[in-house]
């Protein structure tokens, strides 16, 4: 009996070495990055990880057309607002999300989901993507980028009284238009 704990408890400590091994050996091609922006009084923040192009085709390969993606590598992108926030008109509410999208050619959807998820992927490389989480969905144009940007990169631009959250990476870019709701 004892003997079967041992083996047990060593078959657990050598797994969870060897996640941990994995994840942080990831990380190095892809690594964290967290940005902060503030609009009028609100603060976003958005947690995810940056993976680089390498000489990959990046949508329509590496990250195919019509299909969820989780906007980054490793860990689903969070996105958290410290007050209620309009995108591209429609109201999302302070909190945290995941942030997910699923890039076309010509426009991206981009996706605001309630459930929280760690690797965002399983074991066997499907999505941990539950779509009934789902509070908004919103479709934005693509825009074409002349110079290609070699690692993904999330930031914002500020114009007047709302801001423009970019999703870019190779010679693609989507911008996502946000503002402070107005309280009544």
């Amino acid at each position: 009996m004892k003997i079967l704990v041992i083996s047990l408890v060593s078959v657990v400590l050598i797994a969870i070495g060897g996640f941990y091994f994995l994840k942080q050996h990831t990380k190095k091609y892809s690594p964290e990055e967290t940005i902060e922006h503030t609009i009028k009084d609100a603060t976003i923040t958005i947690f995810y990880n940056r993976p680089y192009k390498k000489d990959r085709k990046i949508f329509g390969g590496l990250v195919p057309f019509g299909e969820v993606w989780r906007t980054g590598a490793n860990e689903a992108t969070t996105f958290t607002a410290s007050s209620d926030l309009v995108i591209d008109g429609t109201l999302l509410k302070k909190g945290t999300y995941t942030l997910w999208t699923i890039p076309n050619p010509s426009s991206w959807k981009i996706i605001f989901n309630s459930k929280p998820y760690h690797w965002a992927v399983h074991i066997d490389g499907t999505l941990q993507y539950e779509s009934e989480f789902d509070v908004l969905t919103i479709e934005v144009p693509v825009m074409p980028l002349f110079n290609r940007k070699e690692q993904f990169s999330i930031y914002f631009e500020s114009a007047n009284d709302f801001s423009l959250l970019y999703l870019a990476w190779d010679r693609t870019a989507v911008a996502i238009p946000i503002r402070v709701a107005t309280k009544n």
